[in-house]
């Protein structure tokens, strides 16, 4: 945040923006459930994994998702508590719900690389989502033997409650259906990802909202994006701006809120919260 004055200038901006859009296309990153409490380290993470810690040595979830786990039972004692914190509680913040405030009443859509369902909890339309990475929700053949993809809900609430010494009981594994192979996260980690009926239908969906609006005055948002997978929604979003003359870019994150000199007069970059820049939006920017 540069100055006071500057960042409600931008704000009075984004507000103006979000207002006369003839459609606005979000796109989330990581950044943004962070700002909404899902953070991965620090007390969060002791809360729910300190004896995980004690034992492994790692500090966070992210690198414990990669840990190599010498058994399914512990392998699925992590995921589990994982999955459940990150997917089925909800934001400690409610920083979903007051972008729904700020957008619902507009034609949009989503487009993001989290997996964590964030979205549809807060009220967003599922016809208007595509999550693009998978979802934590969802399991997959880890071969795959299928295309198919299966609700995992009730098997995690049983590892979480039948753990015990950072294990599961091996009965609790889940397996394929169709081949018994053991069963993952739907998440894109490598080719093996299945991208499913309901994902396919998705892209589909963004495809063709995408064609339709080319043309109108767009409003690209993009929240809490990084350079992980910058191919995804950032250069995307650059693009599609660049191409059309009645776009308007914004972005914001706590770091990096950066654009092409290209359509730098047709952007709104935010180096702050994402969850105190809608916080200042609720009050219309007035400072």
């Amino acid at each position: 945040m540069k100055s006071t004055k500057s960042y409600f200038m931008q704000i009075k901006r984004l507000k103006a923006a979000i207002d006369t859009a003839d459609a606005i296309i979000v796109g989330a990153g990581a950044g943004l459930s962070v700002s909404a409490g899902f953070t991965y380290n620090g007390a969060r993470f002791h809360q729910y994994f300190s004896d995980f810690e004690a034992k492994y040595g790692f500090h966070d979830m992210y690198t414990g998702g990669f840990y190599p786990f010498q058994t399914p039972e512990e392998y699925w004692a992590y995921w589990s508590r994982n999955i459940y914190i990150n997917r089925y509680l909800n934001t400690p913040k409610p920083l979903y719900e007051d972008l729904l405030q700020q957008i619902g009443g507009k034609v949009y859509f989503v487009v993001t690389t989290n997996v964590d369902h964030c979205f549809q909890k807060a009220g967003f339309d599922k016809t208007r989502l595509f999550y693009t990475q998978g979802d934590y929700g969802l399991f997959q053949c880890s071969a795959p033997c299928n295309t198919n993809t299966y609700e995992n809900e009730a098997a995690v609430r049983r590892m979480i409650a039948e753990q015990i010494n950072m294990k599961i009981p091996a009965a609790l594994i889940p397996k394929c259906p169709q081949c018994g192979r053991p069963l993952t996260v739907n998440l894109r980690t490598d080719e093996k990802f299945v991208e499913d009926k309901g994902w396919i239908q998705a892209a589909k969906r963004y495809e063709n909202f995408l064609l339709l609006r080319q043309n109108q005055k767009i409003l690209f948002l993009e929240l809490g994006v990084g350079y992980n997978t910058p191919g995804i929604i950032k250069y995307p979003f650059w693009q599609m701006t660049a191409q059309n003359p009645k776009a308007v870019y914004a972005c914001i994150n706590e770091k990096e809120a950066v654009c092409p000199h290209k359509i730098e007069a047709r952007s709104i970059c935010l180096e702050a919260d994402i969850g105190t820049v809608f916080n200042s939006l609720k009050v219309g920017g007035a400072c």
